[in-house]
């Protein structure tokens, strides 16, 4: 915005007004909106952590949950984790009862390495199923380039 001060003797006493531009710019709204996308799609990846086990392969189909469960999960080493925190076995009945509120019904996850023995895999759900929780799972992975199969059963003639 400008206008003039003082001026030549011919536009004494005359005003000149100022142009003003009533369009909005949406040059920077668009560079901010790309500059969050970018920014969004760099961190989306980081943002899915947890603890490294090699889950054994089944041809299981998956379960369509509406709500996150707890993921109890036994490492290669043997450590217990109920989330991505280490515990010990003593503890984690107790946690679990805080965190779900007593809900018998809370959907828990006992996700296991497969080098580890099938006892310690058996204990956890054990004291698990013990406190009263119902609705526990074992994770597996899908073997990967094969599509689940289909028994075949052979009719008798």
């Amino acid at each position: 915005m400008g206008f003039a001060v003082g001026g030549s003797p011919r536009t004494k006493g005359t005003r000149r007004r100022a142009n003003i531009v009533a369009e909005i710019n949406v040059t920077p709204i668009v560079d901010v909106m790309l500059v969050l996308l970018i920014v969004f799609m760099i961190t989306a990846p980081l943002l899915t952590v947890g603890v490294p086990v090699d889950l054994p392969k089944t041809n299981a189909s998956a379960l369509n949950e509406k709500e996150d469960p707890l993921t109890v999960t036994i490492d290669g080493k043997g450590i217990l984790y109920l989330q991505e925190t280490p515990l010990e076995l003593e503890t984690l009945v107790p946690r679990l009862v805080a965190i779900t509120g007593s809900n018998p019904e809370a959907r828990i996850y006992v996700r296991g390495d497969k080098g580890i023995s099938y006892g310690q895999v058996m204990e956890i759900m054990g004291a698990i199923n013990s406190a009263g929780f119902t609705k526990v799972a074992l994770i597996s992975e899908l073997p990967q380039g094969k599509p689940p199969s289909t028994p075949k059963v052979k009719a008798d003639k």
